[in-house]
């Protein structure tokens, strides 16, 4: 099986009537999952959770990896080619959460796997939280909380003027359902709208720039909604962070890995850059410690799509996923990446 290309007609992707009978429906939970998910998954589909500690991990892995097709985790553990190694009838890997990055999605495709992801179920909920935290940056509402909570207002008298959200100019990297979703809200506070993307989206009414330097230096506030991955590594770093300058804002929320965070904490502790918003981090959940004492940084622990009606959604369409894969052998959500079986449609 591996070293070669699954999906075409000389080596047709495989369905589950192609698994030993044996594990037919052999599902694997890797890494934490949404409490009640996880225990859907253990009842309904008689699970087996992966091992944390090295040595029960290696000995599940020998008795049972053979028997696993179909693997449930979410963007923060995914699926390497490693662990896909020792997996050699996995069929699926069904992704809790919108970012897959952590899934090889390249060795998933060379040895026939599908990936899904859970998009647009949470698409409304992280476009508020990018505006809800582009306004608590720029007017530093979390800040002023605090400057009251610790008695300051009588002692030190009123609170610093902040900067206006309406009619700045908004740069979003990353146009899709969540980049796009964040545009419009911000538009309706009278916001210019630009935005960088490998190629300009067609039917946008918002101004296209080629590069996200170029898009960093004409605007007020840098957006970041690009997919994380090894694609986007860095994608904003050190020089378009200075390009943004002193009197511009960047707000975060896809994923730490797309932000040079070493040159951003460096921009923020030297003032050259006027503030942050971030819900995603590079190492997380371990925050530089520099960013702690800056009241210019609004900090949030990975929360955009964290409501109960979102992560309730999220969790329907992760078992659709992988029922239909049961099935099936499709998904109800592919990514990009994943390739449609022979002779099947979506």
């Amino acid at each position: 099986m591996r070293g070669r290309a699954y999906g075409t007609a000389e080596t047709p992707r495989r369905t589950v009537s192609d698994f030993p009978a044996t594990a037919a429906r052999r599902v694997l939970q890797v890494g934490p999952l949404k409490p009640s998910l996880a225990e859907t998954l253990r009842t309904d589909y008689a699970a087996d959770a992966l091992p944390d500690e090295a040595g029960a991990r290696e000995r599940f892995l020998a008795d049972h990896g053979a028997e696993v097709t179909a693997v449930v985790t979410s963007g923060r553990t995914g699926v390497d080619a490693a662990l896909m190694d020792r997996l050699p009838n996995l069929g699926a890997v069904v992704n809790f959460g919108v970012g897959y990055d952590t899934t090889d999605t390249a060795a998933a495709a060379a040895r026939g796997v599908l990936v899904s992801n859970t998009p647009d179920v949470l698409t409304d909920c992280v476009a508020d939280t990018a505006v809800g935290l582009t306004i608590d940056t720029l007017r530093r509402f979390s800040a002023a909380d605090r400057y009251v909570r610790a008695g300051r207002w009588p002692v030190d008298g009123n609170y610093p003027l902040t900067r206006q959200v309406s009619g700045k100019r908004v740069g979003v990297i990353g146009l899709g359902r969540i980049g796009g979703a964040i545009a419009a809200r911000l538009e309706v506070f009278g916001c210019p709208i630009s935005y960088h993307n490998r190629s300009p989206k067609a039917g946008s009414a918002y101004t296209y720039l080629d590069s996200p330097v170029e898009l960093a230096r004409r605007v007020d506030i840098l957006i970041i909604a690009a997919a994380g991955g090894s694609g986007t590594r860095h994608l904003v770093d050190a020089t378009v962070i200075d390009a943004l300058g002193p009197d511009g804002y960047l707000v975060n929320i896809a994923r730490g890995s797309v932000v040079d965070e070493t040159a951003l904490v460096d921009a923020l502790t030297r003032g050259r850059l006027a503030g942050a918003g971030l819900d995603v981090f590079a190492d997380e959940p371990r925050v530089p410690e520099a960013l702690l004492s800056l009241d210019n940084v609004v900090l949030l622990p990975h929360v955009a799509s964290g409501t109960v009606e979102t992560r309730a959604a999220m969790e329907a369409l992760t078992l659709r996923n992988l029922d239909a894969f049961l099935r099936t052998g499709e998904l109800v959500t592919p990514v990009p990446e994943s390739s449609t079986p022979v002779g099947a449609t979506r």
